[in-house]
């Protein structure tokens, strides 16, 4: 291939041979699938409320060819551009998603869409990665930046205000469930960032208690987790006909377009995508799709084993994390194994906002874990070791 020939010095054979390429095979299979599947669920949905029979499949076609040629171009990124996109998508994203309290569309109870002339828009998907990555910016400025007095850049603490103003925003909407993700993502990256382990465990606390406040306070979480524990209590129509789809589909599933859960569910091209791909394809499919998203997510990992740039690891942690959290949340709501929540499968779930922003984050993570020769952005090259040492040994170290 022209691409590996280690004579090209080209800036796209550079840029290929420094790629995570086992990421970027993952997220080609998962848009593979994503257009099979779509062709599978969507007619059925479409002609449900009336629209053309390929309504959802073009649109989709256009949705994962713009994904895919943002992970691409967004991969081909440095680091420092990187941090710069995401403070001012961040600050973006922010602004809409406030406004969704004002002029935003309310369906099912919640105002969390912007309506655009072509499409709907949720901007709180593109908080996901610019938070990831601008926590991740603020916590490595506590090791590389210190003030003129000798202190270090309180990074936490502005990161903690970063995320106060998300959640309550999220709060307002409501969203409980993005609210989880981005929690999750920040926990993770104050956990690798050598948070002490009381302040750690206090941190898990304050969480598990807010789940409990909203299970009181929202109507829609408690209907939610009481379903989930008490089978025989509420409507459990749309995960009883789920759990059907997977045991009709037994080991090889019925057969592309013999499935009947896509005529049955409202959401199945998008919430219950993985629902059709089990019946149809079976519990092969099912695996296969696991196999794929945990290939993509410890590929990513693993590039930063070796990492000694804070801004890297702590970023990349983030946004991997949320990625392969909302692929667990979607795939674990169809099979029953957690309460249902409505959150797309990533590049195979319908859906614009979903598709750009999922792209957005697998493109700023293989940007930085591209192999690089010295250290990238705050840090200075190998040769100091303070600054450049990998950020797990100073969760001994620092503390």
């Amino acid at each position: 291939m022209a691409l590996a020939d280690r004579s090209d010095s080209s800036r796209k054979a550079q840029w290929w041979r420094s790629l995570d390429r086992v990421s970027l095979s993952c997220v080609g299979i998962l848009i593979a699938l994503g257009y099979i599947l779509m062709l599978a669920a969507s007619p059925a949905v479409a002609h449900r409320i009336g629209a053309s029979r390929n309504m959802f499949i073009l649109k989709q076609v256009v949705f994962l060819a713009l994904a895919g040629s943002v992970v691409v171009l967004t991969s081909r990124l440095t680091p420092r551009m990187i941090g710069r996109i995401a403070v001012m998508g961040g600050i973006v994203a922010l602004g809409a998603t406030f406004m969704t309290l004002v002029h935003g569309m309310e369906i099912k109870g919640a105002r969390r869409w912007i309506a655009l002339p072509l499409m709907s828009v949720q901007p709180s998907e593109f908080l996901k990665p610019c938070f990831a990555v601008v926590t991740g910016l603020l916590l490595s400025l506590r090791h590389t930046l210190r003030l003129a007095n000798g202190w270090r850049f309180p990074g936490r603490l502005v990161a903690c205000g970063v995320y106060v103003v998300i959640a309550a925003l999220l709060q307002a909407q409501p969203d409980i469930g993005m609210l989880s993700v981005i929690s999750m993502v920040f926990i993770t990256q104050l956990f690798i960032d050598g948070l002490p382990v009381v302040f750690f465990g206090m941190l898990v606390t304050a969480a598990m208690g807010a789940f409990g406040v909203a299970y009181l306070v929202f109507d829609h979480v408690h209907s939610r987790v009481q379903r989930f524990l008490h089978p025989d209590v509420g409507d459990h129509y749309q995960i009883d006909t789920s759990m059907r789809a997977f045991g009709n589909g037994g080991l090889l599933g019925r057969g592309p377009g013999e499935g009947r859960v896509k005529d049955l569910l409202p959401d199945a091209h998008a919430d219950f995508v993985f629902s059709v791909a089990g019946e149809e394809y079976g519990f092969v499919m099912c695996l296969f799709i696991i196999a794929v998203f945990t290939v993509l997510v410890f590929s990513t990992l693993n590039r930063l084993l070796e990492e000694k740039n804070p801004y890297v690891i702590l970023s990349t942690s983030g946004l991997i994390t949320g990625f392969g959290l909302q692929a667990f949340v979607n795939m674990g709501s169809s099979l029953h194994l957690i309460p249902t929540k409505g959150m797309t499968l990533p590049f195979i779930s319908y859906g614009g906002s979903s598709a750009i922003s999922v792209a957005l984050t697998i493109g700023m993570a293989l940007a930085l874990t591209r192999h690089r020769v010295e250290g990238g952005l705050f840090t200075p090259p190998s040769s100091s070791a303070e600054t450049a040492r990998p950020l797990t040994r100073s969760l001994h170290k620092d503390h």
